[in-house]
């Protein structure tokens, strides 16, 4: 694992992330579960009302497009395990072109005109994450051209994430051992240039019970 600052749960410091580009907050319950999400249209209202609530709060909010949850386990037999790979969700037109596909032209056009993000809310569920905590970048440490473009190909579109090329001066911090009450809640796109955040999934040495995470995707209007 790189050199990292480790944050316990709930204590991210000014110290650590002075810009506050990851924030830990504490979420509404959601029913405890394994696997895949449920295909349950009436936990996903739940969960989907859970993290617009929390966005509105904790980052003002005023549209909020909850469009995806994902479970990730960590183990070699999940068909979704934690993503080991450095990278913010979307590049600028990866990020223009997810806007349209999730909103239409002529909805998009008119977030584009003003000020939007595509932001993650990541928690543990059913216990404190012991194994792959998630990582992030301190983003005054990253160079612009230490971003990679890399396509990702789906059955019915093609996203564009950036990937992040590794260097002795990047500096980390990992939230250690998160709580399934506890949230973060980060940035991967804006729109009025606030930087990406770097981040992946890091390997400490640990006995601990193997992770399993939910996160969910939010699309943003301030």
């Amino acid at each position: 694992m790189p050199d990292a600052t480790l944050v316990a749960g709930g204590q991210l410091a000014a110290a650590v992330d002075p810009r506050r580009q990851v924030a830990l907050h504490c979420l509404a319950h959601l029913d405890v579960f394994t696997g895949d999400v449920p295909d349950d249209p009436v936990w996903r209202a739940v969960a989907d009302a859970a993290v617009a609530d929390l966005l509105g709060r904790s980052i003002d909010a005023e549209e909020v497009l909850v469009f995806d949850h994902t479970v990730r386990v960590d183990d070699p037999a999940s068909t979704r395990r934690p993503a080991r790979n450095v990278h913010t969700d979307y590049s600028p037109d990866g990020a223009r072109a997810r806007l349209a596909d999730l909103l239409g032209a002529e909805e998009a056009a008119r977030w584009e005109a003003g000020h939007y993000a595509f932001v993650n809310v990541w928690r543990p569920v059913g216990g404190v994450v012991h194994t792959a905590p998630l990582g992030f970048v301190r983003p005054s440490t990253v160079r612009p051209e230490d971003w990679v473009l890399l396509d990702l190909v789906y059955p019915h579109r093609t996203g564009q994430i950036l990937g992040l090329t590794a260097r002795t001066t990047h500096e980390w911090w990992v939230l250690s051992d998160m709580r399934p009450d506890e949230a973060a809640v980060f940035t991967v796109f804006d729109n009025r240039g606030r930087p990406p955040l770097a981040h992946s999934a890091i390997d400490l040495p640990t006995d601990g019970p193997r992770r399993t995470s939910l996160e969910s995707r939010a699309l943003v209007r301030f």
